[in-house]
């Protein structure tokens, strides 16, 4: 059982403390067991500078996040989200608060389920795999350095446009999920790369805005692309499974690795919540553990 004990009494705490004793009559263990992840959570949004009748859903599931991040069970996830569930619910009946966060909230995804991604030198065996003699060849290397440099999704890096990148400055403006626009760096190799392309890129019609096309000369599809980055890999003698999203997990991994601040990760990740980048973390630790194992002498 949670031994942590709330710091300090706090209103919106007793106000549902007393709801929960006189309206619901409670056991003692069941009050005792709300009391300590109440105080817990609100102790957690101060330390934040969060309004506890202004939080989001995604506020929630970052908490939840937290938590699970720190070690805390499964088990004991389900009883927190009950928790605020019921806390959130009484505030709402009380009219302290026009929507309830905790509505749709759901649990913060599986810190075992991580990523698949490549290490350095997979992506490294991977880009020179690919040939540059021929148009088909240079275009491949293009994506591939593009997705790569700038962790994007496929039907971002199907989607870029060629008035949306400045090899000049080193960026590249991306369209990403609910229509949310970001700005991303990238590197000297996908400016080499892009600019090989392209200066072989075929004419197209004015209708073709995109920077990369087809054989056909129209935009390159997502299915276009999985294919073959998939051939790609194969060729690379990588493995694992490749798809064009273990090039976004392989960016974002190998920078949290290398020390990234992970809100920098997050906004070029076009992430809406830390909470969904945070998954990293486990792979940056998951990192240092093998490390450890090799490097230390008693390890």
């Amino acid at each position: 059982m949670n031994n942590e004990r709330p710091k300090a009494s706090d209103p919106l705490l007793d106000a549902f403390l007393q709801h929960l004793r006189v309206d619901r009559g409670v056991s003692i263990r069941t009050l005792i067991n709300y009391r300590i992840d109440i105080a817990h959570y609100l102790q957690y949004l101060s330390k934040v500078g969060k309004d506890p009748l202004k939080v989001t859903r995604e506020d929630l599931t970052e908490y939840l996040w937290h938590r699970k991040s720190a070690g805390v069970q499964a088990s004991s996830i389900a009883r927190y989200m009950a928790s605020l569930r019921a806390f959130y619910r009484f505030h709402l009946a009380e009219e302290s608060i026009a929507v309830d966060p905790a509505t749709l909230l759901r649990s913060p995804r599986k810190a075992e389920r991580l990523p698949r991604y490549l290490s350095i030198e997979e992506v490294s065996r991977l880009m020179t795999s690919v040939g540059t003699s021929k148009g088909r060849q240079i275009r491949l290397r293009a994506m591939l350095e593009l997705m790569y440099a700038a962790g994007l999704r496929v039907s971002e890096l199907t989607g870029v446009r060629l008035d949306s990148i400045d090899l000049k400055v080193g960026y590249v403006r991306v369209l990403g999920k609910g229509g949310k626009e970001r700005i991303v760096p990238i590197g000297e190799r996908a400016r080499m790369a892009v600019q090989g392309y392209l200066d072989s890129r075929p004419e197209t019609a004015a209708s073709v805005k995109t920077l990369f096309v087809s054989d056909r000369k129209r935009a390159m599809s997502a299915v276009q692309f999985w294919r073959l980055i998939r051939a790609a890999a194969r060729a690379a003698g990588i493995v694992q499974p490749v798809t064009p999203h273990t090039l976004r997990h392989s960016f974002a991994s190998h920078l949290v690795q290398n020390g990234a601040d992970l809100r920098a990760v997050q906004e070029m990740l076009g992430h809406s919540s830390i909470a969904t980048t945070q998954i990293y973390t486990h792979v940056g630790q998951s990192h240092l553990q093998e490390a450890h194992k090799k490097f230390h002498p008693r390890s």
